[in-house]
């Protein structure tokens, strides 16, 4: 039975000036799985994903998504076909509520976006659904607050809500646990479990204990190129990994 592969790459190469920041790199990730990848800084996590999501077109190599080629697409068809990557697509107007946030998503998915500002009526229509995503993120209480009053942890979850408001297949989250404390990194990967349930994931995560108990299968990046890839007990245990990790002062912070 072969494996069933949502998105692959093959020889996925991008050169900047006299840098390659991605260097051949062969990615596969499973259908229904939730595929992180990591590495020290500078390992071309980021570049990485600013390929698959069509945002920096690639020097060589190739782009599959659901049994068709991608390389040559623009980042809005990549997203009509279901790959979507969140705090991107979905960014958040600190001025308007919670609900209002998440209807403007459900109408950007529908592509009437300028209907809003006429049709009373259509609002409410979307109401119920808005209501149901508020709901499913755990922000049912804060409806009416904005979403600039939110605690940093919430708004990532409002950000999700906007993401699942298009409908992706596949989601890609950029570092979503980035500056959180404790309590908020918990609501959030309780979150990402949750949403996995009838999607693909796959995140930049630099907090390597959320990756350990949230991830199936791990890409490590290093300098570019994949240096290991598996489940957390194998890439955790790979010298190279260590090394990579331990020779890069423990590979925290930002690229």
């Amino acid at each position: 039975m072969p494996e069933d592969i949502i998105l692959s790459t093959s020889g996925l190469t991008k050169e900047f000036a006299g840098f390659t920041a991605v260097s051949g790199v062969d990615l596969k990730v499973k259908r229904g799985s939730i595929h992180a990848l990591i590495g020290p800084n500078g390992a071309g996590k980021t570049t990485c994903f600013n390929l698959l999501t069509k945002f920096l077109p690639p020097t060589r190599g190739t782009i599959v998504y659901n049994g068709r080629d991608i390389t040559g697409e623009k980042p809005a068809e990549i997203a009509r076909l279901g790959l979507v990557r969140s705090f991107q697509i979905s960014a958040v107007f600190p001025q308007l509520s919670v609900l209002t946030n998440v209807r403007i998503a459900l109408q950007r998915k529908r592509g009437d976006s300028f209907d809003f500002w006429r049709s009373e009526r259509s609002l409410k229509n979307l109401d119920a659904e808005a209501r149901r995503l508020v709901e499913a993120v755990g922000l049912s209480p804060f409806l009416e607050l904005t979403a600039g009053e939110l605690s940093y942890g919430r708004k990532r979850a409002l950000e999700i809500a906007t993401t699942l408001a298009l409908e992706p297949e596949m989601l890609l989250l950029d570092e979503p646990m980035a500056g959180m404390g404790r309590e908020d990194i918990e609501r959030i990967e309780a979150l990402i479990r949750k949403v996995s349930a009838e999607r693909t994931i796959l995140m930049v995560e630099h907090n390597l204990s959320v990756v350990a108990s949230l991830c199936d299968r791990i890409t490590v990046l290093a300098r570019g190129q994949v240096l290991a890839e598996g489940d957390y007990a194998t890439v955790s245990k790979d010298p190279r990994v260590v090394e990579a990790y331990i020779g890069s002062g423990g590979g925290h912070g930002h690229h």
